[in-house]
């Protein structure tokens, strides 16, 4: 089978040519769980980090031997596990990015391919989705009456953030977007009210005037300095969910002043969101978020490349921000 691997040890943000495609032998199936052909991968931006060993105490790949991390909807070609068989689809977390992988017992998880397109369980329903849900409804708590401000809203993350706190009932959402485009995609696919592009001059005083009343919400997924703006208009005793620092991932060392990503570690208030805690309810999302699919009341949009081998160009991209909508590799048809 096909594997993508490092070619060396990373010391800056990662590009194409940092990967290199190899023929590996296959894995076998094993014990208590599923081999399976990987078919929609998720290229999501922590990766980025983790390659580098920098996330969360997980070592990076060895270079030259070890799958890229990743997680992917697959197809069971040989089962071990109760309840699983041949034909069935699962996701998975730790795949990687390869054409044929081997999952034990407990770390993959049944889908329906019924419930919603298939590779919505990369993005949507993915890690993203469950990102976006748990801190709009287990964490913000949001409900009617809120104004809710959402960072990179472009993103699968944040694109999702702004239309589940619209489905509790927030009265206004607004987004920050780098970008035309992108901002057209907040407003015009996401159905946020307003995005604020802020690679344009002056896009602060429009982002206050965007914001009548003070927001009640605000999620962060980028920058210290970007949350000290937003914190600047939260309304008292606002609820400020920080999920992600993407400026921080390809650091060397944080910023200096507050290292705001502690408060993501210890789970701090301010809100801090690590998605792993949501885990055991996953399936509980899913079954809430796939009946906002079945009636277009939860959208989304993927930049999606086909083949393994298109998996590094993409990753490269997504590394500087270029991706328009959930970047998703298909290694194989459905």
């Amino acid at each position: 089978m096909k594997q993508i691997v490092l070619k060396h040890a990373l010391a800056a943000r990662p590009c194409a040519d940092d990967f290199a495609l190899l023929e590996v032998e296959a894995p076998i199936c094993p014990d208590g769980g599923v081999l399976v052909r990987v078919v929609h991968l998720s290229l999501d931006p922590y990766v980025g980090s983790r390659l580098r060993g920098k996330h969360m105490g997980e070592p990076a790949p060895r270079p030259g031997v070890d799958a890229i991390p990743g997680a992917a909807v697959c197809q069971v070609l040989e089962s071990k596990a109760a309840g699983i068989k041949a034909g069935d689809w699962v996701h998975a977390m730790e795949v990687g990015w390869r054409e044929v992988a081997n999952l034990g017992p407990g770390t993959f998880r049944l889908l329906n391919p019924k419930a919603a397109p298939l590779a919505a369980h990369a993005g949507v329903l993915g890690m993203p989705g469950l990102t976006a849900w748990a801190g709009m409804t287990q964490l913000a708590k949001v409900g009617p009456g809120d104004v809710v401000l959402v960072d990179a809203a472009a993103g699968p993350v944040g694109g999702t953030v702004g239309q589940i706190a619209r489905i509790k009932g927030a009265k206004r959402v607004v987004g920050i977007a780098g970008g035309s485009e992108k901002c057209a995609l907040v407003t015009d696919t996401y159905g946020f009210d307003v995005c604020i592009d802020y690679k344009k001059d002056g896009w602060e005083q429009a982002l206050s005037e965007a914001l009548p009343q003070p927001p009640t919400v605000y999620f962060e997924n980028v920058s210290t300095d970007m949350a000290s703006k937003a914190l600047m208009r939260l309304a008292a005793y606002g609820r400020m969910v920080l999920c992600g620092l993407v400026d921080q991932y390809h650091a060397d060392q944080p910023p200096p002043g507050l290292n705001a990503g502690l408060i993501v570690g210890k789970r701090a208030q301010v809100m801090g969101l690590v998605v792993y805690d949501f885990y055991p309810v996953w399936d509980a999302f899913v079954k809430e978020a796939g009946v906002w699919i079945a009636d277009a009341s939860l959208v989304f949009k993927e930049d999606r490349a086909i083949g393994l081998e298109a998996a590094p160009a993409l990753f490269e991209r997504l590394m500087h921000g270029q991706n328009i909508g959930k970047a998703v590799v298909s290694v194989s048809p459905e």
